[in-house]
Formats: C-alpha cells, structure tokens, sequence
C-alpha cells in the first residue's frame, strides 16, 4: 500500500518535474492541484493511486464545475482545464513508472477553454493621453513615465518589470533583459528609442533622489526607496489611467495589450509578436489579430457598397 499511496507519489513527481528543470510554476501547480485532488479523494476513503478510477475523475471534473471560491465566484473554464490537465499528467507519469497499468485520465474529457478577447484595448492616441499624465517635475513622476513607456514599449508583464535590475537594461543597444519570466524563460526584448530615453533620464536625474540606500540593484523604486513590487507597481498604473480620463480601467496589462495590437494593425509579423509577448504558443499571440481591426474598418468604410456610396 505505502508503494502506491497518493502522498508519496505527489511528493516523488514533484522531485522528477524539480530535477528536470521544469519551471517552478509548474511544480507549484503539481503540489496544489494533485494534492487538492488527493485530499478530495482522502476524504472518500481513497489514498491508493491503484484505486482511482475514471468515474471518479470525472465526479471530480464536476467537483471543480460546482466549487465556489471565498468571494461566490466559480472557476474559470481555464483554470479547470489547468487544474484537469496537471493530474491527468500525473498519471501519465505513473503509468510510464509502471506504478499503474492503465491511465484512468487518459479519456477524461477536458473543459473546452475559449479565447477571450481583452476587456479593453488603449487606441494609441489614448496611451499617449496616459503618458502624459505623470508630474515631470518630480523624481517620482519622471519615474512613473519611465515605467509607462517600459511597458508601452516592450510589453513586457508586471512581475517581469518589477523584477528588473538597473543592468538588464542596456540604453545604448536599447534592449531590456527579462530574467525568468513566466516559464522561467529568459528573452531579450528591444526597448525603443524614446522608452530608453526616459528610461535614462529616470536612471541618472531622478532614481538616486528615490533610493532609499546605496547599492540597490532594483531599477525602479517605490516611493520609499526600496524596490517596487507587483502589487504596488499594479496600483500605481491603475491609478494613473484613472487620471487620464479616458473612459477605460486596467493596470499594466492595458500596456501589453495595446504593444500587441497596434504592433499587429502596424504591419508587424505575428511571430515577432509572439516573441516580445514570450507567448508559448502562437495560437495565444492570435488572439490580437481580432483585436486589431482598425485597418479592417477602414478597408470595409472603403470598400463595402453601403459605405463606400454613403447609402442608409
């Protein structure tokens, strides 16, 4: 029994995804998913992998459909199709260890997961309203733009440039080095002439009269010195579209969103795309390609009869 007790098997599937070098998300995911899964089976009398079956997976499958997390709201499609995904690799993994014979999940059906379009996307004139909102005049104002170009430019996500350290950004090749960022990948991106200006002028004017202490690596600082995290730099831009007036919410997302788009409507290969974005896949980067449809309004005002002979 011990040889096939769920608990020791998580913990020896977790040091296989460890020693493979798989991203530490990854592993995270394993350690909560499975061990959720397993202490739902625990409660029903079941701690042996051998006696798992696919009728319960799928009464699991229905578990997950049902529960509602502290705030009433249900799982998103996507993350029961995560959670799903990560146990049926689970078992995957004991069959080729010939702990199991057979995989009970290798038929389970899985939640279809649709793409969905962001909430909103900025039009360019609208980010430049955004830019413009930051008091130049202060350390922490030429601050806030420099992030806000960072952003604009590179689409780079909000823990990556909170993660930034002062020489991951190189200003005279104009390029931004992000360390482990999701997948734990690294990639370069290209930061464009204007960010890298602002960027510099926020390093040599401004940062020094933010620093808390000398010899912190951290390229942007909070308020009080140290360096900014997720949460704050999230709450940061979220306050500084709500002070431009443009009638939409969002925080650093808005920025990536709007890279993408206007990159894509602007003639740029999908696939380059994919790669500032650091999508895995480049069926996540085509979602942009709805998105950005200014030039297909424009081609269908010119074109389509209706329009184009101005009839009602």
């Amino acid at each position: 029994m011990e040889a096939f007790e769920l608990a020791g098997l998580l913990r020896d599937y977790c040091e296989h995804l460890e020693t493979r070098n798989f991203a530490s998300g990854t592993v995270r995911n394993a350690k909560l998913y499975i061990g959720g899964f397993a202490d739902w089976l625990g409660e029903r009398g079941v701690e042996d992998a051998r006696l798992v079956t696919k009728p319960m997976l799928e009464r699991y499958q229905r578990h997950l459909f049902r529960y509602r997390k502290k705030n009433g709201e249900p799982l998103s499609f996507g993350n029961q199709h995560v959670r799903l995904t990560t146990i049926r690799g689970f078992f995957k993994w004991l069959c080729r260890r010939d702990v199991l014979l057979a995989n009970p999940a290798a038929d389970l059906e899985m939640p279809k997961v649709g793409q969905r379009l962001p909430k909103a996307v900025l039009t360019a004139r609208e980010v430049e309203q955004v830019l413009n909102v930051p008091d130049l005049s202060t350390p922490v104002g030429v601050r806030n733009r420099a992030i806000l170009e960072t952003l604009y430019s590179s689409g780079i996500r909000r823990k990556e440039l909170a993660n930034l350290r002062l020489d991951d950004v190189d200003l005279e090749r104009g390029t931004v080095l992000v360390r482990k960022g999701k997948g734990d990948k690294d990639r370069l991106l290209p930061l464009g002439r204007r960010a890298a200006a602002w960027v510099r002028k926020y390093v040599e004017e401004a940062r020094g009269q933010i620093a808390f202490k000398d010899g912190d690596k951290a390229l942007f600082l909070s308020n009080s010195g140290i360096p900014i995290t997720p949460g704050i730099l999230g709450n940061l831009v979220r306050s500084l579209v709500a002070k431009a007036e443009i009638g939409k919410t969002g925080s650093c997302h808005l920025f990536r969103h709007a890279m993408a788009t206007l990159m894509l409507e602007g003639g740029a290969d999908l696939r380059h795309v994919q790669e500032m974005l650091g999508h895995a896949r480049l069926n996540t980067t085509e979602i942009y390609t709805h998105v950005s449809i200014g030039k297909l309004i424009e081609a269908h005002r010119l074109s389509h009869p209706a329009e184009a002979r101005g009839l009602e």
